[in-house]
């Protein structure tokens, strides 16, 4: 159809394609039967606009679910649940009109300061890519397509629009692309979405390299390549690199530039065709039907899997759940007005939202309980003594002390970088006091980005950490503290002790321009386990209200240079509970500096009290490759493996080494070659 379209289209109208007719649909054509396509903000909900049109959530729009964003799917570490999440968006994407959603977002949190964390799935390239795949596969299920995003090495938001990701190959081809690499070769999605940011001092949006050779030659992409929202400088110049389609509109700018370019001999035209091609093959996603979505149905999923995304991290002497009877104070104005999603060009206009002190002022009445509540502290407003002397008093007559803090969301947001860690001063003023007066206390996080706990972690019994679990968290955390919900999440990126602990500090967010990515492939839990610089809370790490054996590994070759990991996982507690499988390996094989450990595979899987399940993890060679800069290609080293089971990045649950043969290299010497090079060549 395609081929047909185009041979009916003049160059003007060709070119029309190849850029928005408004802030997000793309040129109709009546006579070639060409419709519009609508593209719309996600991912964690759609953000449909009928009226005025922004990308950065200023201005409305229509009623939607909002579910779990990124930074808490993460911590699922569960494909199904990415991809329920988007078979959903896509259902409510049909229904408002919208045919392309702009996610999900895959970027790896390099720095837990970049302010879009909260759109972003991990700090490793392995559990963000089976995320993202399963996300476009829901949208896909729903015939809706999906825009990956932000291609590539989108990592802060300080200066966006122009900052150099300064990057060498092998970090980009073992950090930040492998993920990208996963969904386009295991999910096909509609598009892809390229950066705002230069990659190497070349804007991402004219990266030839990057859109033609990688992900176009050796990936072998066939889908449409579209520009972030005002991401584009000189359109002929994208359209040359690969970008197919600029959005928004520029209100026939781009257009006659790409006409006159054509005219002039500057730009062939069949570069222009082959663009308009790929921009028509969406408009095979155009549906008119508009068939309405359940609003409650909808909320119900958004509730059962925001329970899959919160973390427990810590429960001293069983802290929770909560036991019925015992007097509850909810503390912290966070539970009256909850944290649930962040700022931005994702921003979901929500149909409801479950507060935390309903939810659980509901199951308090169930059982003839009592609940009481005192806000504690104002989000963006100064420290309050009234409110913290009548918090004390509310806590000193509670069994249990809740304390529902976080960032709020004035410090958080796409658009900028935040510049620390720590929670307000006025919220660990109030831990610490609460905790002082309380029986027990636990503290409930919310938050698109990391906080440390120092300061107040010793003092309190338990911390869930929430971050941002969509309309229905509500519920889900008063699900998970009374233990209707056990808590099944496990950190997707570590949690430091301090800033200065982590890998991107000494170079983050740069200057003049540029912003170096020095700390290499040892990013996350990879550079503190390699440099033996603890997490408070590693990569990986979850607990639950049962307690889980993992046995009998065994690794057996599966080909050349690949293995399958099996290990026994036994429900050794006295309740159901869902438990993460985290199989890593770990070498010294090869010329190049490998990290202490590094994700491979993961499987979660759910077990009743006492049940026993075989689990199977499969090693490709990839698992064993590292990117070699002077072959320009993926290479095994040969020599010895250890394929680890772990409880999380900094612990080792089982481990069995096996020795693979390898690539056998042999590099050219030359008079620049090492006498080492020279005496250890095997020929």
């Amino acid at each position: 159809m395609a081929n047909t379209a185009i041979a009916m289209l003049s160059l003007e109208e060709k070119a029309a394609l190849l850029s928005g007719r408004d802030f997000w649909s793309t040129h109709p054509v009546a006579h070639a039967g060409i419709p519009t396509v609508v593209l719309g903000d996600g991912p964690h909900g759609v953000r449909r606009q009928f009226g005025s049109s922004d990308h950065l959530g200023v201005t409305g729009s229509e009623p939607a679910t909002c579910f779990p964003p990124a930074v808490a799917v993460g911590c699922s570490w569960n494909p199904q649940v990415a991809e329920r999440i988007g078979a959903a968006i896509g259902r409510e994407a049909r229904a408002l009109g919208v045919n392309v959603v702009l996610g999900p977002g895959i970027n790896i949190k390099r720095s837990p300061l970049c302010g879009r964390n909260f759109e972003y799935y991990s700090e490793d390239p392995a559990l963000s890519g089976a995320l993202g795949s399963a996300h476009v596969r829901g949208l896909a299920s729903e015939g809706v397509g999906a825009s990956v995003k932000h291609f590539v090495a989108n990592n802060q938001e300080t200066e966006r629009m122009r900052i150099s990701a300064d990057v060498d190959e092998r970090t980009l081809r073992e950090i930040y692309l492998p993920a990208f690499e996963h969904v386009v070769m295991t999910a096909q999605p509609a598009t892809v979405m390229a950066a705002y940011n230069r990659i190497n001092g070349v804007p991402a949006a004219e990266n030839h390299w990057l859109l033609n050779d990688v992900l176009r030659g050796e990936w072998g992409y066939a889908g449409a390549i579209v520009s972030d929202w005002g991401g584009i400088v000189d359109p002929v110049a994208s359209l040359e690199a690969g970008v197919d389609l600029e959005m928004p509109g520029t209100r026939g700018r781009s257009k006659q530039a790409i006409v006159d370019a054509v005219l002039s001999g500057t730009l062939e035209e069949r570069v222009v065709d082959t663009a308009a091609r790929r921009v028509l093959t969406l408009t095979g996603l155009v549906d008119v039907s508009h068939e309405p979505f359940d609003a409650e149905a909808h909320h119900a999923l958004a509730l059962e899997l925001a329970t899959e995304c919160a973390v427990l991290l810590k429960n001293d002497h069983s802290t929770l759940p909560l036991t019925h009877g015992a007097r509850i104070a909810a503390i912290g104005e966070f539970a009256r007005t909850p944290r649930y999603q962040a700022g931005g060009s994702s921003k979901v206009n929500a149909i409801r939202v479950d507060t935390p002190l309903d939810a659980l002022q509901t199951i308090v009445d169930r059982h003839n309980s009592e609940l009481m509540f005192a806000p504690g502290f104002m989000p963006d407003s100064v420290p309050s003594d009234d409110l913290l002397t009548r918090a004390v008093e509310v806590a000193a007559a509670a069994d249990v002390a809740i304390v529902f803090a976080g960032l709020p969301e004035t410090e958080e947001s796409e658009g900028f970088d935040r510049s620390h860690l720590a929670l307000p001063d006025n919220q660990i003023r109030l831990i610490r006091a609460v905790a002082a007066a309380a029986r027990q206390t636990v503290v409930v996080l919310s938050g698109g980005g990391t906080v440390t706990v120092e300061g107040w972690h010793e003092n309190v019994g338990a911390i869930l950490q929430g971050h941002l679990l969509g309309q229905a968290g509500g519920a889900a955390i008063a699900d998970l503290l009374y233990g209707f919900a056990n808590p099944s999440g496990r950190l997707a990126e570590s949690l430091p002790v301090r800033l200065e602990d982590t890998a991107s500090y000494p170079n983050f967010p740069g200057e003049q321009g540029h912003v170096r990515y020095g700390e290499g492939v040892l990013v996350g839990y990879r550079w503190h386990q390699t440099l033996h610089t603890p997490a408070r809370y590693p990569f990986g790490h979850g607990l639950s209200y049962t307690t889980f054996e993992t046995s009998d590994l065994t690794v057996t070759r599966t080909g050349e240079d690949a293995a399958t990991a099996t290990v026994r996982v036994t429900n050794t507690g006295t309740r159901a509970g869902s438990h993460v499988v985290q199989v890593y390996v770990s070498t010294t094989a090869g010329p190049v500096r490998r990290p202490a450990r590094e994700l491979r595979a993961f499987s979660k899987i759910h077990l009743e009290a006492g049940e026993s399940r075989i689990v199977s993890l499969d090693l490709p060679r990839r698992a064993f490759a590292y990117w070699d800069i002077e072959l320009g290609r993926w290479v095994v080293a040969p020599g010895a493996y250890v394929i680890e089971v772990c409880q999380d990045a900094a612990t080792v649950l089982l481990r069995q080494s096996m020795t693979l043969s390898g690539d056998i290299i042999h590099r050219e010497l030359t008079l620049l070659s090492t006498v080492d090079e020279w005496l250890t060549h095997p020929l």
